[in-house]
Protein backbone atom coordinates (compact mmCIF):
# COMPACT_ATOMS: atom_id res chain seq x y z
CA UNK A 1 0.00 0.00 0.00
CA UNK A 2 1.52 3.69 -0.99
CA UNK A 3 1.84 6.14 1.56
CA UNK A 4 -0.18 8.34 -0.36
CA UNK A 5 -3.05 6.21 -0.24
CA UNK A 6 -5.63 7.27 2.31
CA UNK A 7 -6.03 4.62 4.66
CA UNK A 8 -10.25 2.99 5.24
CA UNK A 9 -9.43 3.29 8.97
CA UNK A 10 -10.35 5.92 11.29
CA UNK A 11 -7.86 7.68 13.33
CA UNK A 12 -8.85 6.28 16.36
CA UNK A 13 -8.66 2.78 15.52
CA UNK A 14 -4.91 3.31 14.04
CA UNK A 15 -3.53 4.96 17.09
CA UNK A 16 -5.59 2.07 18.91
CA UNK A 17 -3.87 -0.93 16.81
CA UNK A 18 -0.81 1.08 17.22
CA UNK A 19 -0.78 1.05 20.92
CA UNK A 20 -2.01 -2.44 21.21
CA UNK A 21 0.83 -3.55 19.02
CA UNK A 22 3.36 -1.53 21.62
CA UNK A 23 1.29 -3.30 24.73
CA UNK A 24 1.88 -6.17 23.21
CA UNK A 25 5.28 -6.08 22.22
CA UNK A 26 6.48 -5.18 25.83
CA UNK A 27 6.96 -1.14 25.19
CA UNK A 28 4.54 -1.17 28.25
CA UNK A 29 4.58 -3.97 30.82
CA UNK A 30 1.47 -4.68 32.81
CA UNK A 31 0.63 -2.43 35.05
CA UNK A 32 2.93 0.85 33.52
CA UNK A 33 1.28 4.26 33.43
CA UNK A 34 0.41 4.82 29.36
CA UNK A 35 0.92 8.30 28.16
CA UNK A 36 -1.30 10.90 29.16
CA UNK A 37 -4.29 12.12 26.46
CA UNK A 38 -2.17 15.69 26.12
CA UNK A 39 0.79 13.98 25.48
CA UNK A 40 -0.53 11.71 23.05
CA UNK A 41 -2.16 14.39 21.48
CA UNK A 42 1.04 16.01 21.10
CA UNK A 43 3.32 13.53 20.03
CA UNK A 44 0.61 11.85 17.46
CA UNK A 45 -0.90 15.00 16.51
CA UNK A 46 -4.28 13.90 16.64
CA UNK A 47 -7.44 15.76 18.60
CA UNK A 48 -8.12 14.61 22.33
CA UNK A 49 -11.52 13.13 20.92
CA UNK A 50 -9.64 10.74 18.48
CA UNK A 51 -7.26 9.88 21.48
CA UNK A 52 -10.43 9.62 24.19
CA UNK A 53 -11.89 7.27 21.59
CA UNK A 54 -8.76 4.48 20.79
CA UNK A 55 -8.25 4.57 24.39
CA UNK A 56 -11.70 3.58 25.35
CA UNK A 57 -11.30 1.21 22.41
CA UNK A 58 -8.44 -0.25 23.81
CA UNK A 59 -10.27 -0.38 27.33
CA UNK A 60 -13.40 -2.30 26.11
CA UNK A 61 -10.69 -4.60 24.39
CA UNK A 62 -9.44 -5.35 27.60
CA UNK A 63 -6.02 -4.17 27.14
CA UNK A 64 -6.07 -1.34 29.54
CA UNK A 65 -7.72 0.35 32.57
CA UNK A 66 -8.69 4.16 33.54
CA UNK A 67 -8.80 5.23 36.84
CA UNK A 68 -10.29 8.69 36.91
CA UNK A 69 -7.61 11.33 37.84
CA UNK A 70 -4.45 8.84 37.70
CA UNK A 71 -3.96 7.81 34.26
CA UNK A 72 -4.40 4.96 32.02
CA UNK A 73 -2.83 1.61 32.91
Amino acid sequence: MSSDTPSSNPLYSELADKLRRDIETGVYAPGDRMPSEPTLCRTTGYSRSTVRKALQLLVDQGYVTKSQGKGTF
